[in-house]
């Protein structure tokens, strides 16, 4: 019968109902629910409890097992530290070469806090659209390589031809500074929310997974070559239900009608699909791996492959793949606070607004969820809202890539200094010895750390204090004290202790005893094990006339470290001044082999001890100092222009 000749006596056509893929609820769409969610959510929420009662653990008795998070993998391989993730992270990535991506769909906080903002955003009607990306879909393997992979390759090419390629391996299963690799929490909770609800708005119900997770990058690799994979019987009718309820984003009913099981290496085996099937003709199996089919596993001549419709043209991926890198560079690191993994949260963010905005100018319709942006050429109040919104993320990453550059600018000056520590702190006024290097890296480095604190929107802990060395070698040692102060108050452990024994000494170089003495003990109640704060303190003690406690806290600095050329001449000085020649010919030889046989640094002593009133030693280093290098003369105010 032609289509135009329908006679009024046919039969209506039966309705048939095709696969069903929107965001109607289970019982109005006719999917059954899914009786694996429970358990996997049992799963996840158990998982969250035992995360807290960890830490709760460790903060109660003070040592606890290393972090189980992948990411401690990277000081294994970099240092040899054996620690609780790198052992998790290598059982997972087993099991995932057995299994499958197991790990990830039911063992993974980050995926439990994604999948229950995608279930908040389906209370308030909203179901995430994935966001399907083919260039982008590579970051998290690239990401992967760097943090696992590239430790290693560095180490190859940098170490000395007579080292190992693997560092020594040491026991950190047991760890006292259980968050030491973590961010502060006020960084951690803007992280999850990151990670966490923005990336499933945005990209999708897996899209931190998808575009941003580094250990999905090998689960990925590894997935391809597991043979226990999701499959399907003859009993399958394509009915869509298994798609409709992936929150993977993977076409199910297409892979397994093609392939004979799901081969999208995102599957993570949440089991969602074998649990909805009318016709329980989904089921987890082994069989051939998915690198073992072939291009055409259906046997068909003429079956085609799974055509994907991607959210971006090709020049969009183009344009998509270099906004990634920008942003991501721009707040990798910024302020020292953005780690590494929620700068590719806010990157793959930031890449989706950029490219929906461009859109939101040239198309002339334009939706979001349900949402009308644009239509018939004209932006409409939730268009100029979303607007809003993106170039206010889009200007606040700008502005995080602009402090990031004079962050960076000033962090490669600080490197390309060439004075020792030693040498300038042996006088208020380093300025002598400062080479025209120095000078050009001192302004240019000025420059840019002036400019990231001045105009950041948050305090670098690290800048600070390379900033402060900068103000004290301009002689700006008034803003150098002030600055490594302020440093020390937002910092922990043996970066505060750094700032305030930098502080403390330059007060010593004041002539500030007092607070010297403050801020060195300060910095040792934050790291007893610094001998150079211990030095120091011997140093203000001995100015303040109390010369047993000062050499109480020598002795305690060379009981560390019996070799300490500085501390030993400062007790070969006190024990001279006290008629002990004998005593003090012990120190100096003690001192004597762990001395470098460089004129800079014998002056340097020269100059310390003569700070002390403990001028007849350190006329011996002033000797010493010129035998090395007669330019030196014995002139105490000049110094070689070339320290070369």
């Amino acid at each position: 019968m032609k289509s135009g000749c329908v006679s009024q006596q046919t039969k209506p056509r039966r309705s048939i109902k095709l696969p069903v893929l929107n965001n109607s609820p289970a019982s109005e769409s006719g999917i059954r629910k899914s009786r694996t969610s429970f358990w996997r959510a049992i799963a996840l929420v158990t998982l969250q409890l035992l995360m807290i009662a960890h830490i709760i653990q460790w903060r109660f008795m003070g040592s606890t097992i290393s972090p189980i998070e992948p990411s401690e993998t990277m000081y294994t391989l970099q240092s040899g530290a054996i620690n609780a993730g790198f052992i998790f992270f290598t059982l997972a990535i087993l099991a995932t070469l057995i299994f499958g991506r197991f790990v990830c769909g039911w063992g993974c906080h980050i995926l439990a806090l994604q999948d229950f903002c995608a279930w908040l955003l389906k209370k308030f009607g909203l179901t995430p659209k994935p966001f399907r990306s083919r260039l982008l879909v590579f970051v998290p393997l690239i990401a992967a390589l760097y943090m696992f992979v590239w430790p290693t390759v560095s180490r190859y090419f940098a170490k000395p031809s007579n080292e190992p390629l693997f560092p020594q391996f040491t026991n950190h299963l047991i760890t006292t500074e259980f968050w030491a690799t973590f961010p502060p929490v006020w960084v951690a909770i803007p992280f999850l929310f990151v990670c966490g609800f923005m990336t499933v708005y945005f990209l999708g119900s897996k899209g931190f997974c998808t575009y941003g997770c580094p250990y999905g990058g090998f689960f990925s690799l590894a997935d391809k070559v597991a043979p226990g994979k999701i499959r399907v019987t003859d009993a399958c009718n394509e009915c869509g239900h298994c798609t409709a309820t992936c929150t993977s984003n993977v076409l199910v009913h297409a892979e397994v009608k093609q392939y004979g099981m799901v081969v999208d290496p995102g599957c993570m085996k949440c089991m969602d699909c074998i649990s909805v099937c009318p016709n329980n003709a989904l089921y987890f199996g082994f069989g051939k791996p998915t690198i073992a089919i072939g291009r055409n596993p259906s046997g068909n001549e003429g079956a085609a492959s799974i055509k994907k419709n991607y959210s971006l043209t090709w020049p969009e991926e183009a344009l998509a793949a270099v906004v990634f890198f920008v942003s991501f560079v721009a707040v990798w690191d910024v302020y020292q606070l953005i780690p590494m993994l929620m700068a590719l949260g806010i990157a793959a963010v930031t890449t989706f607004l950029a490219l929906r905005t461009l859109r939101l100018f040239r198309a002339s319709d334009l939706s979001f969820y349900r949402w009308n942006l644009k239509s018939s050429g004209k932006i409409h109040k939730a268009g100029w809202i979303f607007l809003s919104f993106a170039s206010l993320w889009i200007g606040v990453n700008t502005h995080s890539g602009w402090v990031r550059y004079h962050e960076s600018g000033g962090a490669i000056a600080f490197e390309s200094l060439q004075i020792p520590d030693e040498l300038a702190l042996a006088r208020s006024n380093p300025e002598q010895w400062l080479s025209a290097s120095d000078r050009a890296n001192i302004a240019e480095g000025k420059k840019h750390f002036n400019d990231a604190v001045n105009f950041g929107l948050f305090t670098n802990s690290e800048a600070l204090p390379k900033l402060a060395w900068f103000e004290y070698l301009s002689g700006n040692t008034e803003r150098s004290v002030n600055l490594l102060g302020r440093a020390a108050e937002h910092q922990q452990g043996q970066a505060k202790a750094l700032s305030l024994y930098y502080r403390g000494a330059i007060l010593n170089r004041l002539g500030r005893y007092d607070e010297a003495l403050t801020s060195l003990n300060q910095a040792l109640s934050e790291r007893p094990d610094l001998v150079l704060a211990r030095e120091e303190k011997g140093e203000s003690l001995w100015q303040l006339g109390r010369k047993e406690q000062a050499i109480a806290a020598w002795n305690d600095a060379v009981q560390s470290n019996a070799g300490l050329p500085l501390a030993n001449n400062f007790l070969a000085g006190a024990a001279a001044t006290m008629g002990k020649s004998a005593d003090a010919a012990t120190y100096e030889k003690q001192a004597e082999p762990s001395t470098p046989k460089d004129p800079y640094y014998e002056w340097m002593l020269g100059l310390r001890l003569q700070n002390l009133g403990m001028n007849d030693l350190a006329e011996k280093h002033f000797g010493r100092a010129t035998q090395l290098n007669p330019a030196f003369h014995l002139r105490r105010n000049l110094a070689p222009k070339d320290r070369r």
